[in-house]
């Protein structure tokens, strides 16, 4: 083996995996962006969805659950050789479990949210995928394939309260910021739990696998914006959707804690009052977060399919004519 690429390949085990540092793209990246792409991509998808997908999320959820500072140490070492994983920003760089990190909360500030009245924040860390107009109850999870909004939210009275506005799709990776905040202050009334599968949610499979979102584990967020203009409320859905290896969905407003064996009521009443930038919840793996809003809002300056945004950046914009 020549000496830089065993260089390369020779993880730093003595290398504190907790160190606040930027990270450089990971070692797989560099070793993948070698192969032909079409290969990467079958790889890809035969390696994250042609699997006992269900059965490694709970394998998942019960080893990030392990309560072992010197086990999450060497975990996080090998996760940072698959992404490019930073902890800079992390309140505190030292975990017990590996659980901990993924759901690892940000040193006070990191992620201040526009204040601007007319403005939804971005509730996440992510990238945008598709995102645009809301055709009638139809929006696209890529090109050339749609999906409809009855079908996504388990309820055509829902969909028909943003039918024609606009949505957006924010893809979490692993290595991000797991949690996601309120957009404005909102009023949630009420959380639809839905059941379903554990696709991975990356592009590949995005083109892949038609209605995936549809297919997978998520959970409705039902919220009412006050618009300060007319003073009256404005619906907003939020859509976090599980995927591979996402051990559950945890909301800081209702005691539910979603996972696949979850056995309550699908439909979960709320009434609680947050103010923007406050914390909603999280997942405890990286996936995906819909937004859904009515007509009158578009979207904000330079989102667009691809662009990585950050929690607290203005996302969409009420429009004059609203």
């Amino acid at each position: 083996m020549k000496p830089a690429l065993k260089t390369a390949l020779k993880p730093s085990l003595s290398a504190s995996a907790d160190a606040a540092q930027t990270s450089s793209p990971s070692l797989l990246a560099r070793f993948a962006s070698w192969w032909p792409l079409w290969l990467r991509e079958d790889l890809n998808f035969l390696l994250t969805n042609r699997i006992p997908r269900i059965a490694l999320t709970h394998l998942m959820g019960w080893v990030s659950g392990l309560r072992s500072p010197w086990l999450t140490r060497r975990l996080i070492t090998v996760w940072r050789i698959f992404t490019p994983l930073d902890l800079s920003e992390a309140e505190t760089p030292h975990f017990e479990r590996l659980q901990d990190c993924f759901t690892r909360r940000l040193k006070p500030g990191a992620r201040p949210f526009d204040a601007s009245p007319e403005v939804l924040c971005s509730p996440t860390d992510g990238i945008v995928g598709a995102c645009g107009a809301i055709e009638g109850t139809a929006v696209w999870q890529a090109k050339g394939f749609p999906y409809t909004l009855p079908d996504l939210l388990g309820s055509e009275d829902l969909a028909q309260r943003v039918a024609g506005g606009t949505f957006v799709t924010l893809r979490l990776t692993s290595s991000m910021y797991h949690h996601f905040h309120a957009p404005a202050d909102v009023q949630v009334d009420q959380v639809r739990y839905i059941s379903g599968d554990t696709w991975n949610v990356n592009p590949i499979a995005l083109v892949r696998v038609e209605r995936l979102f549809c297919k997978n584990e998520r959970a409705v967020i039902e919220a009412r914006v006050r618009d300060v203009a007319t003073g009256q409320d404005i619906p907003m859905l939020l859509v976090p959707v599980a995927a591979v290896l996402v051990a559950s969905l945890r909301f800081t407003f209702c005691d539910a804690h979603l996972h696949l064996r979850y056995r309550g009521p699908n439909l979960i009443p709320c009434d609680a009052s947050l103010a923007r930038g406050a914390d909603m919840g999280w997942f405890e793996h990286g996936s995906t977060v819909i937004v859904l809003v009515p007509p009158g809002f578009a979207l904000a300056d330079g989102i667009a399919t691809g662009t990585q945004v950050k929690a607290g950046q203005a996302l969409l914009r009420k429009t004059e004519t609203s």
